[in-house]
């Protein structure tokens, strides 16, 4: 049986899971500006995946792909909170 698919399909799971609101705080605190970290942390672990093996690749692959979405949720969490869907930080200009 392979079990390595389940595995990386329950990460990826919780990866997708994870990032939702690390992508709301992020807005909320700092703005869609902290887009290049998402970035940066996600063409990282795309290109260590590529030079790992097995289940450990597959995911950093799922986590660098989570962190590249990351960049469009990014935007599209900025026009939430400009149409009342989220909370505005009031110390925020």
């Amino acid at each position: 049986m392979n079990y390595e698919a389940i595995i990386v399909g329950a990460a990826a799971l919780g990866m997708i899971g994870i990032f939702h609101p690390i992508v709301i705080r992020c807005e909320y605190y700092f703005t869609s500006g902290v887009w290049p970290i998402f970035l940066v942390v996600g063409l990282a672990a795309l290109i260590g995946a590529l030079f790992t093996h097995g289940v450990w690749a597959d995911l950093l692959a799922v986590f660098g792909s989570s962190a590249l979405w990351s960049i469009i949720e990014l935007k599209k969490q900025t026009k939430r909170v400009e149409r009342g869907w989220f909370p505005k930080n009031p110390k925020r200009k």
